[in-house]
């Protein structure tokens, strides 16, 4: 199974440089709507199992045009899942990233982030359990087509690097940015990546091909 993982697009935070994380009243900005009008024609028409979604308002904003496109048929399995939430950065939340970066808490973000817990926030290893949850509940459901999950830059951050393999502390080598497109494949018996962080390719040929069930030799043979 394909599991479609799609960051909410540029935010009136992101323009500001701030750390929204669960703070109310962070829409999309300008160049977001653009975003999320680009993202209708990027992904197109494939076949969706279910669309797992942060409570988050900048996620729901960030995909409805592609909602609207794909009729009510769509909307019916749009679950909001709080496991898909944003991180809670605590005291940080709403500040300038410009200030957090010289807080002496940032190295362990930058560096340890699986021993970082945010100031009357949570920690990242506990965000990444529960993003994981929420991934394999999605997995868990039956039917036929992708498994579609809007959510936020860490969490997708900790998604990919859980599926790899990779230890949390070497998440900050992963870079999802707004509005853009992941793809993992669970198929077979490990996740395999299969596109990340893309923010500019037409995928809807993508995302209606076959599964990558084969073994691979040579990087594989393409769809």
């Amino acid at each position: 199974m394909q599991v479609i993982l799609i960051r909410h697009a540029h935010s009136q935070a992101n323009a500001k440089g701030v750390l929204a994380g669960r703070l109310p009243k962070n829409n999309l900005s300008e160049k977001g709507e653009l975003q999320a009008q680009e993202l209708t024609k990027r992904l197109g028409n494939f076949p969706v199992k279910q669309i797992r979604i942060s409570p988050m308002p900048r996620c729901r904003q960030t995909v409805t045009p592609w909602l609207q496109q794909l009729g009510k048929s769509a909307t019916t399995k749009v679950l909001v899942d709080q496991d898909l939430n944003e991180v809670d950065y605590g005291s940080w939340s709403g500040k300038k990233l410009a200030v957090l970066s010289r807080n002496k808490l940032w190295k362990t973000v930058q560096n340890s982030p699986s021993a970082m817990y945010f100031p009357a926030g949570e920690g990242l290893a506990h965000m990444q359990q529960r993003a994981m949850q929420a991934v394999h509940r999605g997995l868990e459901v039956k039917g036929k087509g992708a498994l579609v999950i809007v959510s936020h830059g860490d969490v997708i951050k900790s998604i990919v690097a859980s599926s790899l393999g990779m230890h949390l502390d070497d998440f900050q080598r992963i870079v999802i940015d707004p509005a853009s497109v992941s793809i993992l494949d669970f198929s077979g018996g490990v996740p395999r990546v299969v596109l990340l962080n893309d923010t500019r390719s037409n995928l809807g040929e993508m995302l209606r091909g076959p599964a990558h069930k084969a073994n691979l030799l040579g990087g594989g043979a393409g769809k």
